[in-house]
């Protein structure tokens, strides 16, 4: 897949999160950014009815986004083409409590100018449907946010907004009618991209540059109602929302300028 990147998707998503825009042209892409170009966009007829690209897998089978490994070797930058190579890596089957699970790791890599700029695995987990609607969870009392954390306000707009920049038809992120009555979910299902781009930012905004490797987690789901308070230090960054109940983690590290 090629194109030539604009800087309208980067900006958009500036405003989305209020979070600082980079020079695009001398600094390239923020950490994650590449997740808004050289995207997919499958015919109508290619979609599930839960709005997800089938792929190739079982109809029925929930899609969930597990973590990933990133490195930046360089800036990407807008109003220069660019190609994505995408492959599977491996397959996996294993049986959880909930039954079948197929473990997929994805790799991607952008070039841009002849050199590889960012390399990719993503971890994809595809399990079987729910057979019932799930039970709300007992939730602790609140957790006040810190002075260095920063809380993201998880309403439907910011989920439907936070799809249409990636182009994510998964109607778990913004239809509540079917995200509660056929997946089974409290709520609507808070991204797991949004939520490592969230902890890639507040490494960013503690200032770290140059060439970086970011390896993150999604530990557990987290859903519109419960906010998304995020925390980056010196020994990693993660997700919690506002019970204190951990979401994700993530570390960002420097190898080099």
């Amino acid at each position: 897949m090629k194109e030539i990147l604009q800087s309208g998707p980067a900006e958009a998503l500036a405003s989305l999160l209020d979070v600082e825009l980079p020079d695009l042209d001398r600094d390239g892409l923020p950490l994650l950014w590449h997740w808004f170009y050289l995207l997919d966009r499958p015919a109508q007829a290619d979609l599930g009815p839960d709005g997800h690209p089938l792929r190739g897998t079982e109809p029925g089978r929930r899609r969930m986004w597990a973590g990933g490994r990133v490195r930046t070797l360089g800036p990407l930058r807008c109003g220069l083409p660019a190609e994505r190579k995408t492959e599977v890596l491996s397959t996996q089957e294993k049986q959880g409590r909930t039954g079948r699970l197929t473990f997929v790791v994805t790799g991607h890599k952008i070039v841009q100018g002849g050199e590889v700029v960012v390399e990719e695995e993503q971890d994809i987990v595809y399990r079987d449907a729910a057979s019932g609607q799930a039970d709300a969870p007992v939730e602790a009392p609140e957790v006040p946010v810190a002075d260095d954390e920063w809380a993201i306000d998880v309403s439907p707009t910011l989920l439907f907004r936070f799809s249409a920049l990636t182009y994510n038809a998964h109607r778990i992120h913004y239809d509540r009618d079917y995200a509660r009555d056929v997946e089974g979910y409290p709520g609507l299902l808070t991204h797991g991209p949004l939520q490592a781009l969230a902890m890639a930012e507040a490494a960013r905004r503690r200032g770290s540059g140059g060439r970086r490797a970011f390896d993150y987690r999604l530990v557990s789901p987290l859903f519109d109602h419960q906010g998304m308070i995020v925390r980056a230090d010196d020994t990693g960054t993660a997700v919690r929302d506002r019970h204190g109940r951990r979401t994700a983690t993530g570390t960002v590290r420097s190898f080099g300028r």
